[in-house]
Protein backbone atom coordinates (compact mmCIF):
# COMPACT_ATOMS: atom_id res chain seq x y z
CA UNK A 1 0.00 0.00 0.00
CA UNK A 2 0.99 3.61 -0.56
CA UNK A 3 1.34 5.23 2.86
CA UNK A 4 1.49 8.83 3.98
CA UNK A 5 3.08 8.81 7.43
CA UNK A 6 2.40 11.45 10.08
CA UNK A 7 4.56 11.51 13.22
CA UNK A 8 7.13 13.52 15.15
CA UNK A 9 9.18 12.03 18.08
CA UNK A 10 11.49 9.02 18.45
CA UNK A 11 8.54 6.71 19.12
CA UNK A 12 7.12 7.66 15.72
CA UNK A 13 10.53 7.36 14.05
CA UNK A 14 10.74 3.68 15.05
CA UNK A 15 7.40 3.01 13.35
CA UNK A 16 8.43 4.90 10.24
CA UNK A 17 11.59 2.78 10.08
CA UNK A 18 9.49 -0.38 10.29
CA UNK A 19 7.31 0.80 7.40
CA UNK A 20 10.34 1.70 5.29
CA UNK A 21 11.67 -1.83 5.81
CA UNK A 22 8.35 -3.45 4.88
CA UNK A 23 6.65 -4.28 1.58
CA UNK A 24 4.70 -1.02 1.78
CA UNK A 25 5.69 2.26 0.13
CA UNK A 26 6.00 5.40 2.23
CA UNK A 27 5.39 8.13 -0.34
CA UNK A 28 5.55 11.16 1.98
CA UNK A 29 5.96 12.19 5.59
CA UNK A 30 4.27 14.97 7.54
CA UNK A 31 5.89 16.07 10.80
CA UNK A 32 5.79 18.98 13.21
CA UNK A 33 7.92 22.05 12.39
CA UNK A 34 11.53 22.24 13.56
CA UNK A 35 11.80 23.64 17.09
CA UNK A 36 14.54 25.36 19.12
CA UNK A 37 16.23 23.07 21.63
CA UNK A 38 18.90 23.26 24.30
CA UNK A 39 20.38 26.27 26.02
CA UNK A 40 21.45 27.77 22.69
CA UNK A 41 17.95 27.29 21.26
CA UNK A 42 19.28 25.67 18.10
CA UNK A 43 16.56 24.95 15.56
CA UNK A 44 16.29 21.15 15.55
CA UNK A 45 14.46 18.80 13.21
CA UNK A 46 12.15 16.19 14.78
CA UNK A 47 13.39 12.56 14.66
CA UNK A 48 10.82 11.56 12.03
CA UNK A 49 12.01 14.27 9.66
CA UNK A 50 15.64 13.25 10.16
CA UNK A 51 14.91 9.67 9.09
CA UNK A 52 12.74 10.72 6.15
CA UNK A 53 15.49 13.01 4.83
CA UNK A 54 18.03 10.19 5.16
CA UNK A 55 15.75 7.94 3.08
CA UNK A 56 14.96 10.65 0.50
CA UNK A 57 11.25 10.66 1.36
CA UNK A 58 9.48 14.01 0.83
CA UNK A 59 8.83 15.76 4.15
CA UNK A 60 6.24 18.43 4.88
CA UNK A 61 5.99 20.44 8.11
CA UNK A 62 2.79 22.50 8.01
CA UNK A 63 2.09 24.87 10.87
CA UNK A 64 -1.58 23.91 10.69
CA UNK A 65 -3.84 21.32 9.07
CA UNK A 66 -6.92 23.53 9.18
CA UNK A 67 -8.80 24.99 6.21
CA UNK A 68 -7.53 22.45 3.71
CA UNK A 69 -3.88 23.32 4.37
CA UNK A 70 -2.56 19.96 3.16
CA UNK A 71 -5.10 19.20 0.44
CA UNK A 72 -2.48 19.67 -2.28
CA UNK A 73 -0.11 17.27 -0.49
CA UNK A 74 -2.83 14.63 -0.23
CA UNK A 75 -3.76 15.00 -3.90
CA UNK A 76 -0.14 14.88 -5.05
CA UNK A 77 0.73 11.68 -3.18
CA UNK A 78 -2.75 10.10 -3.15
CA UNK A 79 -2.05 7.61 -0.33
CA UNK A 80 -4.05 4.42 0.10
CA UNK A 81 -3.85 4.93 3.86
CA UNK A 82 -2.50 7.46 6.35
CA UNK A 83 -0.57 6.09 9.32
CA UNK A 84 -0.38 8.39 12.35
CA UNK A 85 2.00 7.82 15.28
CA UNK A 86 2.47 10.57 17.89
CA UNK A 87 2.00 13.36 15.35
CA UNK A 88 0.76 15.92 17.85
CA UNK A 89 -2.18 17.53 16.04
CA UNK A 90 -5.84 16.57 15.58
CA UNK A 91 -6.67 15.54 12.02
CA UNK A 92 -9.52 17.47 10.37
CA UNK A 93 -12.35 15.63 8.62
CA UNK A 94 -11.02 16.34 5.12
CA UNK A 95 -7.83 14.45 6.04
CA UNK A 96 -9.63 11.60 7.80
CA UNK A 97 -11.87 11.00 4.80
CA UNK A 98 -9.26 11.27 2.05
CA UNK A 99 -7.50 7.87 1.80
CA UNK A 100 -9.18 4.74 0.42
CA UNK A 101 -8.52 2.82 3.65
CA UNK A 102 -8.84 5.78 6.00
CA UNK A 103 -6.40 6.86 8.71
CA UNK A 104 -5.03 4.56 11.40
CA UNK A 105 -3.20 5.41 14.60
CA UNK A 106 -0.78 3.55 16.87
CA UNK A 107 -1.60 4.56 20.45
CA UNK A 108 0.54 3.64 23.46
CA UNK A 109 -2.12 2.09 25.69
CA UNK A 110 -4.76 -0.61 25.75
CA UNK A 111 -7.73 1.51 24.72
CA UNK A 112 -10.16 2.70 25.92
CA UNK A 113 -7.88 3.06 28.95
CA UNK A 114 -5.56 6.05 28.89
CA UNK A 115 -6.77 8.01 25.92
CA UNK A 116 -5.03 11.32 25.35
CA UNK A 117 -1.60 12.88 25.41
CA UNK A 118 0.47 10.88 27.92
CA UNK A 119 -0.62 7.21 28.03
CA UNK A 120 2.87 5.77 28.52
CA UNK A 121 3.81 8.18 31.29
CA UNK A 122 0.45 7.75 33.01
CA UNK A 123 0.74 3.96 33.05
CA UNK A 124 3.98 4.41 35.02
CA UNK A 125 2.56 7.10 37.29
CA UNK A 126 -0.39 4.85 38.11
CA UNK A 127 1.88 1.91 38.94
CA UNK A 128 0.51 -0.37 36.23
CA UNK A 129 2.13 -3.78 35.73
CA UNK A 130 0.95 -4.05 32.11
CA UNK A 131 0.23 -1.75 29.20
CA UNK A 132 0.40 -2.14 25.43
CA UNK A 133 -0.47 -0.57 22.11
CA UNK A 134 -3.70 -0.23 20.20
CA UNK A 135 -3.95 0.18 16.44
CA UNK A 136 -7.22 1.86 15.59
CA UNK A 137 -9.10 3.62 12.85
CA UNK A 138 -9.20 7.35 13.47
CA UNK A 139 -12.35 9.41 13.78
CA UNK A 140 -13.22 12.93 14.93
CA UNK A 141 -12.72 12.11 18.62
CA UNK A 142 -9.49 11.85 20.58
CA UNK A 143 -8.48 8.16 20.54
CA UNK A 144 -12.12 7.10 20.20
CA UNK A 145 -11.98 5.19 16.90
CA UNK A 146 -12.72 1.53 16.26
CA UNK A 147 -9.98 -0.86 17.36
CA UNK A 148 -8.23 -3.05 14.80
CA UNK A 149 -5.98 -4.90 17.23
CA UNK A 150 -4.14 -4.65 20.56
CA UNK A 151 -0.85 -6.08 21.80
CA UNK A 152 0.17 -6.13 25.46
CA UNK A 153 3.49 -5.24 27.07
CA UNK A 154 4.64 -5.90 30.67
CA UNK A 155 5.90 -3.05 32.84
CA UNK A 156 8.83 -3.84 35.13
CA UNK A 157 9.15 -2.17 38.54
CA UNK A 158 12.28 -0.33 37.35
CA UNK A 159 10.93 0.79 33.98
CA UNK A 160 10.90 4.53 33.32
CA UNK A 161 9.71 6.50 30.30
CA UNK A 162 12.82 5.67 28.27
CA UNK A 163 12.78 1.93 28.82
CA UNK A 164 9.00 1.59 28.47
CA UNK A 165 8.90 3.59 25.24
CA UNK A 166 11.65 1.30 23.93
CA UNK A 167 9.56 -1.78 24.74
CA UNK A 168 6.45 -0.26 23.21
CA UNK A 169 8.27 0.67 20.01
CA UNK A 170 8.91 -3.02 19.33
CA UNK A 171 5.35 -4.01 20.23
CA UNK A 172 3.88 -1.12 18.25
CA UNK A 173 5.88 -1.80 15.09
CA UNK A 174 4.77 -5.43 15.08
CA UNK A 175 1.15 -4.43 15.72
CA UNK A 176 1.21 -1.80 12.97
CA UNK A 177 2.53 -4.18 10.32
CA UNK A 178 0.01 -6.82 11.39
CA UNK A 179 -2.83 -4.32 11.14
CA UNK A 180 -1.74 -3.16 7.68
CA UNK A 181 -1.64 -6.77 6.47
CA UNK A 182 -5.17 -7.32 7.75
CA UNK A 183 -6.42 -4.12 6.12
CA UNK A 184 -4.77 -5.03 2.81
CA UNK A 185 -6.30 -8.51 2.69
CA UNK A 186 -9.70 -7.42 3.99
CA UNK A 187 -9.60 -9.25 7.33
CA UNK A 188 -9.22 -6.24 9.64
CA UNK A 189 -11.84 -6.17 12.38
CA UNK A 190 -13.55 -3.10 13.79
CA UNK A 191 -14.19 -3.28 17.54
CA UNK A 192 -16.09 -0.34 18.95
CA UNK A 193 -14.64 1.12 22.13
CA UNK A 194 -16.65 1.07 25.34
CA UNK A 195 -16.75 4.76 26.21
CA UNK A 196 -17.97 3.98 29.74
CA UNK A 197 -14.60 2.32 30.44
CA UNK A 198 -12.57 5.17 28.98
CA UNK A 199 -9.99 7.06 31.03
CA UNK A 200 -8.08 10.12 29.91
CA UNK A 201 -4.55 11.42 30.30
CA UNK A 202 -3.20 14.94 30.11
CA UNK A 203 0.05 16.61 29.17
CA UNK A 204 2.64 16.49 31.93
CA UNK A 205 3.84 19.83 33.32
CA UNK A 206 6.84 20.82 35.38
CA UNK A 207 4.65 20.71 38.49
CA UNK A 208 3.71 17.08 37.85
CA UNK A 209 7.06 16.02 39.28
CA UNK A 210 6.76 17.54 42.76
CA UNK A 211 7.09 14.75 45.32
CA UNK A 212 4.55 14.37 48.09
CA UNK A 213 6.51 12.41 50.70
CA UNK A 214 3.32 11.64 52.65
CA UNK A 215 2.38 9.15 49.93
CA UNK A 216 3.49 5.52 49.93
CA UNK A 217 6.96 4.47 48.85
CA UNK A 218 5.44 2.81 45.77
CA UNK A 219 3.64 6.01 44.79
CA UNK A 220 6.81 8.09 45.17
CA UNK A 221 8.82 5.55 43.18
CA UNK A 222 6.17 5.54 40.45
CA UNK A 223 6.27 9.34 40.29
CA UNK A 224 10.05 9.31 39.85
CA UNK A 225 10.05 6.78 37.01
CA UNK A 226 6.88 8.16 35.42
CA UNK A 227 8.39 11.64 35.09
CA UNK A 228 11.90 10.62 34.00
CA UNK A 229 13.49 12.04 31.92
CA UNK A 230 10.89 14.83 31.69
CA UNK A 231 9.74 16.74 33.63
CA UNK A 232 11.61 14.82 36.40
CA UNK A 233 10.54 14.37 39.99
CA UNK A 234 11.82 16.94 42.46
CA UNK A 235 11.84 18.06 46.05
CA UNK A 236 13.57 20.74 48.10
CA UNK A 237 16.37 20.31 50.58
CA UNK A 238 17.88 23.24 52.44
CA UNK A 239 15.71 25.54 50.34
CA UNK A 240 17.21 24.32 47.07
CA UNK A 241 15.50 22.27 44.40
CA UNK A 242 16.81 18.76 43.82
CA UNK A 243 15.68 16.53 41.00
CA UNK A 244 15.40 12.87 41.93
CA UNK A 245 15.83 10.79 38.79
CA UNK A 246 16.09 7.18 39.96
CA UNK A 247 14.85 5.37 43.05
CA UNK A 248 14.05 1.94 44.36
CA UNK A 249 11.65 0.89 47.10
CA UNK A 250 13.54 0.36 50.36
CA UNK A 251 12.99 -0.75 53.95
CA UNK A 252 12.49 1.85 56.63
CA UNK A 253 9.99 3.98 58.47
CA UNK A 254 10.04 7.51 59.75
CA UNK A 255 8.67 11.01 59.31
CA UNK A 256 7.81 11.48 55.62
CA UNK A 257 10.62 13.23 53.76
CA UNK A 258 13.26 12.58 56.41
CA UNK A 259 16.60 11.03 55.51
CA UNK A 260 16.93 7.70 57.31
CA UNK A 261 20.35 6.52 56.19
CA UNK A 262 23.11 6.71 53.62
CA UNK A 263 25.08 3.83 52.11
CA UNK A 264 27.23 3.02 49.08
CA UNK A 265 24.13 2.84 46.84
CA UNK A 266 22.32 5.99 47.86
CA UNK A 267 20.16 7.85 50.31
CA UNK A 268 17.11 6.29 52.01
CA UNK A 269 14.20 8.64 52.64
CA UNK A 270 11.00 7.89 54.58
CA UNK A 271 7.61 8.10 52.88
CA UNK A 272 4.08 8.02 54.26
CA UNK A 273 4.47 4.25 54.34
CA UNK A 274 7.80 2.59 53.69
CA UNK A 275 10.79 4.34 52.16
CA UNK A 276 12.64 4.88 48.91
CA UNK A 277 16.34 4.85 48.21
CA UNK A 278 17.51 7.70 45.98
CA UNK A 279 19.96 6.22 43.46
CA UNK A 280 20.44 9.16 41.11
CA UNK A 281 19.82 12.88 41.54
CA UNK A 282 20.54 16.31 40.17
CA UNK A 283 21.19 19.20 42.52
CA UNK A 284 20.10 22.71 41.58
CA UNK A 285 22.57 24.07 39.03
CA UNK A 286 24.41 20.75 38.77
CA UNK A 287 24.52 17.66 36.58
CA UNK A 288 22.66 14.43 37.05
CA UNK A 289 24.80 11.88 38.88
CA UNK A 290 24.73 8.80 41.04
CA UNK A 291 23.66 9.69 44.59
CA UNK A 292 26.86 8.27 46.20
CA UNK A 293 28.97 10.51 43.94
CA UNK A 294 27.03 13.55 45.06
CA UNK A 295 27.19 12.54 48.72
CA UNK A 296 30.97 12.30 48.66
CA UNK A 297 31.10 16.07 48.31
CA UNK A 298 27.83 17.06 49.98
CA UNK A 299 27.09 15.59 53.37
CA UNK A 300 23.40 15.05 54.14
CA UNK A 301 22.84 14.14 57.79
CA UNK A 302 20.28 11.60 58.96
CA UNK A 303 17.12 13.44 59.94
CA UNK A 304 17.53 16.09 57.23
CA UNK A 305 14.15 16.69 55.68
CA UNK A 306 13.08 16.98 52.06
CA UNK A 307 10.20 19.43 51.61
Amino acid sequence: MKILFMGTPDFARAHLAALIGSEHSVTAVISQPDKPKGRKKMLTAPPVKELAVQKNIPVYQPETLKDGAITDILCEHNPDIIVVVAYGKILPEYVLGFPKYGCINVHGSLLPKYRGASPVQTALLEGESETGVTVMYMDKGIDTGDIILKETCPIAIDDDQTSLFSKLEKVGCHALLSALSKIADGTAEREKQDDEKATYTHMLTAQTGQIDWSKSAKAVHDLVRGTYPWPAAYSYIGGKKMKITKTEIADGTGEPGCVLSEDKEGLTVACGSGAVKILRLQAEGGKEMAAPDYLRGHRIENGTKFD
